[in-house]
């Protein structure tokens, strides 16, 4: 059972230097736009502190930590260029171990944009049922 938790820690550190690689090669202008706008989704979806589908609800509540955001970065990570993800992985491994970089503006722009989409759903709905 050890061994199983062990690799498991692993894995999730490696999830966790790859989607900073990724919000790295975001901010490189040697990424092509379309995979820019793709990374920027899939960084901000995996640091939301929201998900799809929430954690309360049984098996399903996983999903997208198990799923849905190592294909997001499996994805990403096929759409930069080689060597900029190779740079942005080092960095990235540089930077996680000297501690979890801290990006306010970052946090508070994701919890921005969940807000307006929460408005605009309320929104709808109000309008529908009117």
């Amino acid at each position: 059972m050890r061994q199983f938790l062990d690799r498991w820690k692993q894995a999730a550190r490696r999830l966790q230097v790859e989607v900073y690689a990724i919000y790295l090669a975001y901010r490189d202008p040697r990424v092509p736009l379309p995979a820019r706008i793709f990374a920027a989704c899939v960084v901000g979806y995996a640091l939301s502190p929201l998900d799809l589908i929430p954690d309360f609800i049984p098996i399903l509540g996983y999903l997208d930590d198990l799923v849905i955001i190592p294909l997001g970065v499996w994805l990403a990570l096929k759409m930069i260029p080689a060597n900029v993800a190779a740079e942005c992985r080092a960095k990235s491994e540089e930077v996680l171990r000297q501690g979890k970089p801290v990006n306010r503006a970052a946090a508070a722009a994701i919890i921005a944009i969940w807000l307006l989409l929460a408005a605009l759903i309320l929104l709808f709905l109000y309008h529908l049922w009117s």
